[in-house]
């Protein structure tokens, strides 16, 4: 694949988006709220539909009025990213219904492995989401049409 297909992808934003919902559905979790988990996939999906991270009003605004957080500017390949948070916010939509259909291991359990697989992208800079989309590229499913940053196994941050 060629560089000039790559775009700037703020990383920081994508860190920002993973530990904002890690945070919101640890506190859904505890405080036993489907309604939270719920909220949390709603920001996803409709991040997603936006091309945005789902959280990405409270990246801006810690960044931009507070300089708390520096941009991280990657040049990436942003649809993975897109088609991770789409579907992290299914499963989430998945999980969510199941809690309120009464059925708590289920929900409770993919709503922890959401958080799972975001630690993992925010903590350890694997992506998961990012790996399936690449792998679907190269089984030639339709739509999926990127390939990896140049020297960069499929879902790992590009450096």
């Amino acid at each position: 694949m060629s560089d000039l297909s790559l775009k700037p992808v703020d990383h920081a934003a994508l860190k920002v988006n993973q530990i904002t919902i890690i945070l919101l559905n640890l506190f859904a979790f505890i405080l036993n709220a489907p309604w939270l988990a719920a909220a949390d996939a709603g920001f996803m999906l409709v991040g997603t539909a936006l091309g945005l991270p789902g959280f990405v009003v409270i990246y801006r605004y810690f960044a931009r009025k507070y300089g708390l957080i520096k941009p991280e500017i990657i040049l990436d390949n942003a649809e993975p990213h897109r088609f991770a948070q789409g579907f992290g916010g299914v499963v989430m939509l998945a999980g969510s219904i199941a809690l309120f259909a009464g059925s708590t291991v289920l929900g409770w359990g993919l709503v922890w492995l959401v958080i799972a697989l975001a630690a993992l992208n925010a903590f350890g800079g694997f992506c998961a989401g990012c790996f399936v989309y690449y792998w679907l590229g190269r089984l030639h499913v339709p739509g999926f049409v990127k390939a990896p940053p140049a020297g960069t196994f499929p879902g790992l941050k590009p450096r």
